[in-house]
């Protein structure tokens, strides 16, 4: 078996940073969390989705692709566990969406290359929810960008995520990935579903499904 690397994913607001502290604190793993805040064009992207977005994708490319240079390197190169709320290949989800044609042509190049020798996640925690339930949770956590955020453009990502996560299985079939609806698993507010989703991930790893 070799050391966990478990990836929280999901659309916005579903609770993805929230779970992989949990996820962490519970079994004492590394947390890796994503860069969002520091994002310099994200306030501008949601202004003008079709002029930002490329710089937008690129800065989160090139910093993810450190963080995960740096988590190889740092952590499980020397078999210590890593919990992250996000999986790198999220930013082709985001990328299809957003980038023209011709700009996404030249994104998937660059990511292809700079994600060739990334380690891969060996088990996926897959959050989705209904589209209600994301935007009250995105309105919840105020975030002065997010109040941008078009509920059509938040459906269609969720639905991207499903054909991804779809297609992740079928590409990875030796990797495991746990499913919890959002609109049935609270675990925010209650703490028995947080116990019950942490009780999954741990029979997971134990079962020997980490390889």
């Amino acid at each position: 078996m070799s050391v966990p690397f478990i990836t929280v994913e999901g659309p916005i607001g579903v609770g993805k940073t929230t779970l992989s502290k949990a996820v962490a604190d519970r079994f004492q793993f590394h947390q890796l969390g994503e860069i969002v805040n520091e994002n310099p064009f994200l306030d501008k992207f949601y202004e003008n989705i079709e002029e930002w977005s490329f710089q937008t994708e690129m800065f989160f490319l090139c910093n993810r692709y450190k963080q995960l240079s740096d988590i190889q390197k740092h952590f499980l190169q020397h078999q210590r566990p890593v919990v992250a709320d996000y999986h790198i290949f999220k930013n082709l989800i985001f990328a299809r969406r957003t980038l023209s044609p011709e700009e996404y042509a030249k994104y998937e190049e660059i990511y292809h290359i700079l994600t060739r020798d990334m380690p891969v996640p060996n088990v996926i925690v897959y959050l989705h929810a209904s589209l209600d339930t994301l935007m009250k949770r995105i309105a919840l956590r105020g975030r002065d960008f997010e109040r941008l955020i078009e509920p059509s453009y938040l459906e269609r990502l969720s639905e991207d995520y499903e054909h991804f996560i779809a297609d992740f299985e079928k590409m990875h079939p030796d990797i495991p990935v746990l499913r919890f609806n959002g609109d049935e698993i609270d675990f925010v507010s209650h703490e028995e579903d947080l116990q019950f989703i942490l009780e999954q991930v741990e029979k997971t790893i134990q079962k020997g499904a980490v390889r």
